[in-house]
């Protein structure tokens, strides 16, 4: 085999500068690409691949025609409802207005007050006022912003010091256009085969909405920014605070920008630092650092050429190909040294292509499983980790081609220069063996209580957390979604649709028939009640509406309207408003929501305004003459077109404590089948808070999917490495332990699963088993020399153990650097792969040659 391989790397590095020409050519080619690279942090980058929730929260977002929007929070230094500080928010608002993405800003001056003072419900569609009417009463304004069934908790805090105004955005038409034929191709494509045509349609309709989609995000951002420069000025008199999806969106890609150059760029000063404490010579920190930045770029190009996008996951690939690339180059660079230092008469060729012929076997074993545990990411169902997956999946194959290629190239047009190892010192691995001879079996005892302890840990991992903490407090989407969740009603909306069933609609129809036939025979005038004295209607608009006080359309066909009648009266009728109000007042009881809106807002206020409970008939009227504005306000969001769907928006305050999304969700569904007897297909939930709790909800299983498909992965490889199951398994103890400790830590820690923190298990594993396949590699090269289990030990830990320190010590202290970053994920993701690296290091280096010296593997 190593004659082979002798072989094959001497031809392949006949001409050295040639090859290293033909690698600056496709470097050069995948590099030409990265202008295009783009980054994503859309709604598809934070659900379930496939989710229906994410769908059916699409639609009713065009349904119910409410826009995405932008939330300041407005604290002015002086009396909110002073004069001036009116002033200075319509001057706000005005300047807000003026962006070309904006179609409206609504403020405490742009909503029609019903209190301010209480309005006859015979007057209601002429006695509507608005705050900034001169004439207006502020002190019953103040009351009624604070106590209305509209606006409590929505538009003003409830001691009054801020105010919130929401910037509502244009839709895209064209973008959800694009997303729906890419969809529809896609959800095809799941329920049969496509032809090679629709193949074709997919292909163009995913490259056309990818590309719009980058517009899309960058014309986002460029409002974004807008937005800031005009709140920036007016901080002189208040202090204002940003939110909204579209903000945190901008403000993640902003993140990720800064970590893809900052950290990569301290990373690859650490690994300088690190490589001339090490080695001490320049050539041992160029070469691999060229290795390294050369597999990074590539793979930078590649990805923007095959136009996948970085997410908030993917976005630390950079960082972990830099570690992947140098911990192959690492132990080339160790072996290589250790044949010159014991033959220092070998030519440098000779010296090269027997590193690369002894090295090539485990190299290769270590790449191929690393791709084996990123690849099992696959199996998450979640778009950004399966993205992820396969970006470090090739990226490892490149880094593998580079170590093999780059490196010993380079190293053939140099001198071999001096072959003494000027530290002559024990390495510290040898301490390492002497601990594992010394306490064997106090090392097995140790291991078997952190199994222990770490499978108790497991138990507790839970997937709930706050959104709020991914971020540092000192950032605007912390203090922002801080002061909105506990002043202004909560920050994640949760969408229910209640759908009226056939019997209950026809019933209603039935019912308002026998109620107005009762009425007219016990009353000549249906307006005698006094609250209808001053209501003005013409004569062709009263013989509509006594002959049917609920079409919109009288022309219409006696048998069209009786269908119209049957499909718009239930909801809006005095039964379902109140079957309505029960569904309202419970989750308004509920501790984790804040702010809930429904047609059963404006029922309490017609009820409030009236004085009593109103009828069927009165209730036609009034949306019959509602304001156009007002109708738009509080009926239009919450009632389909067609009458036999209704909405409800809740706002669930996301910085509580105790928000657990799985468990709320489910109690809301069990009141609503249990308590209220809707069927299942009558209710839909959905809305961010729905879809983020899908895909949290997901990573269990999708977690133990990962983990199970990559042990049984890794055992096989090593298995055809070993050819041997025995020491395959022994081979796996220490990864499994290793990846045991990291979750159990996480669980007893109280640090929850979520998408970054889930591929921690496969990175443990993919890059921890590189560690036990160049030690068992090692250890049955040394072991013929003598069979002696302890001395091969010791041959080891002095050999091939100082490059399994080196890489990890690099890892350990490079991944530390992503501590100082401003999002928490990527804080946690920087310190449990500081954790799983020492665990797989001791487990490599304590527990490993223990079970070999133990069990016997290669015999007496």
């Amino acid at each position: 085999m190593k004659v082979d391989l002798l072989r094959f790397f001497s031809k392949l590095f006949r001409y050295p500068q040639l090859v290293l020409a033909l690698l600056f050519l496709f470097l050069l080619l995948l590099i030409i690409n990265i202008p295009r690279l783009t980054l994503d942090t859309s709604a598809d980058s934070l659900v379930l691949e496939g989710d229906k929730a994410l769908q059916q929260y699409r639609e009713v977002s065009k349904r119910y025609q409410f826009e995405n929007n932008l939330v300041i929070a407005y604290a002015p230094d002086e009396e909110l409802y002073s004069e001036r500080v009116l002033q200075r928010i319509a001057s706000l608002r005005d300047d807000l207005e003026t962006l070309p993405q904006v179609s409206s800003v609504t403020s405490i001056l742009d909503v029609p007050l019903l209190y301010s003072p209480p309005v006859k419900l015979s007057s209601i569609t002429r006695g509507v006022h608005y705050l900034n009417q001169p004439e207006l009463d502020r002190a019953l304004a103040r009351q009624e912003f604070r106590d209305s069934p509209l606006y409590k908790n929505l538009l003003t805090s409830p001691t009054a010091d801020t105010t919130a105004l929401l910037v509502n955005l244009k839709r895209d038409e064209y973008f959800f256009e694009l997303l729906r034929a890419r969809d529809d191709l896609r959800s095809k494509q799941l329920r049969h085969m496509l032809t090679q045509q629709e193949r074709k349609a997919l292909k163009k309709a995913e490259g056309l909405f990818r590309a719009y989609s980058v517009t899309a995000n960058e014309r986002e951002r460029e409002l974004v920014l807008s937005v800031r420069k005009k709140l920036d000025q007016h901080r002189d008199h208040a202090t204002i605070f940003l939110g909204g999806v579209p903000m945190i969106a901008a403000d993640m890609i902003a993140f990720i920008e800064s970590d893809l150059v900052i950290f990569a760029t301290s990373i690859i000063l650490f690994i300088i630092i690190m490589m001339a404490v090490i080695f001490r010579r320049v050539r041992w920190v160029v070469l691999p650092l060229i290795t390294c930045l050369a597999t990074t770029v590539g793979m930078l190009g590649y990805i923007a050429w095959v136009e996948w996008q970085l997410t908030v996951i993917s976005s630390n690939f950079t960082a972990l190909l830099l570690i992947i690339t140098l911990a192959i180059s690492i132990h080339l660079v160790v072996r290589y040294r250790e044949y010159h230092h014991e033959t220092p008469e070998t030519s440098q060729r000779n010296l090269v292509l027997n590193t690369l012929a002894f090295m090539a076997k485990p190299c290769f074993f270590t790449a191929i499983t690393t791709i084996v545990a990123f690849a099992s990411l696959v199996f998450s169902g979640i778009r950004p980790v399966i993205d992820f997956g396969w970006m470090m999946s090739i990226g490892v194959a490149i880094a593998l081609l580079m170590a093999f290629t780059l490196l010993p190239a380079s190293l053939l047009l140099i001198s071999k220069g001096d072959s003494k190892i000027r530290n002559k010192t024990r390495p510290l691995t040898h301490y390492f063996a002497c601990i594992t001879d010394r306490y064997g079996k106090t090392i097995l005892v140790v291991s078997g209580l952190l199994l222990i302890f770490s499978i108790l840990g497991i138990s507790q991992l839970k997937v709930e957390n706050r959104f709020i903490d991914y971020f540092h407090e000192s950032t605007e989407i912390y203090q922002g979604m801080l002061v909105i969740d506990r002043k202004l009603g909560g920050t994640i909306p949760l969408e229910i649709i209640l759908t009226a069933p056939e019997a209950a609609l026809s019933d209603s129809s039935q019912e308002y028939d026998s109620q107005q036939l009762s009425d007219n025979e016990a009353a000549d005038d249906p307006f005698s009640d006094s609250e209808f004295d001053d209501v003005e209607f013409d004569d062709s608009q009263f013989e509509e509406m006594a002959a049917d006080p609920f079409t919109d359309a009288p022309s219409q066909s006696p048998d069209t309207r009786k269908t119209d009648n049957q499909q718009t009266s239930y909801w809006f009728s005095r039964a379902g408003l109140d079957e309505l109000e029960q569904v309202h007042r419970f989750l308004e009881g509920l501790d984790e929501t804040g702010k809930v809106l429904s047609l059963t807002s404006l029922y309490q206020v017609l009820k409030d305004v009236a004085g009593r409970d109103i009828d069927d008939f009165q209730l036609a009227l009034v949306r019959k003459n509602l304001p156009e504005d007002v109708k738009n306000l509080l009926i239009t969001p919450y009632l389909s077109q067609q009458g036999n769907e209704v909405r409800i928006s809740a706002r669930v305050m996301e910085t509580s404590y105790n928000l657990k999304r799985q468990e709320l969700l489910r109690r809301i569904e069990t009141f609503l089948t249990n308590d209220m007897g809707y069927q299942p297909e009558q209710i839909k939930l959905t809305g961010m808070l729905v879809l983020y709790n899908n895909m949290l909800q997901s990573l269990f299983s999708s977690q133990i999917t990962t983990l199970g498909v990559v042990f049984l992965a890794i055992t096989l490889m090593f298995t055809l490495l070993f050819r041997s199951l025995y020491l395959a398994l022994i081979a796996i103890t220490p990864n499994l332990l290793a990846a045991a400790v990291v979750l159990g830590g996480m669980g007893l820690c109280g640090i929850p699963l979520d998408m970054m923190t889930i591929t921690i298990a496969a990175i443990t594993i993919g890059i921890g088993v590189d560690d036990t396949i160049h030690y068992i590699h090692r250890f049955r090269e040394e072991f013929p020399k003598d069979r002696n289990y302890r001395a091969t030990m010791y041959r080891c830990h002095n050999s091939i153990g100082k490059a399994m320190f080196y890489t990890s010590v690099i890892i350990i202290a490079g991944f530390s650097i992503l501590t100082l970053s401003n999002f928490t994920p990527t804080v946690y993701f920087g310190l449990l792969i500081g954790l799983a690296m020492f665990s797989a290091l001791m487990g490599a280096l304590l527990l490993l040659p223990q079970l070999i010296i133990t069990l016997k593997p290669l015999g007496r």
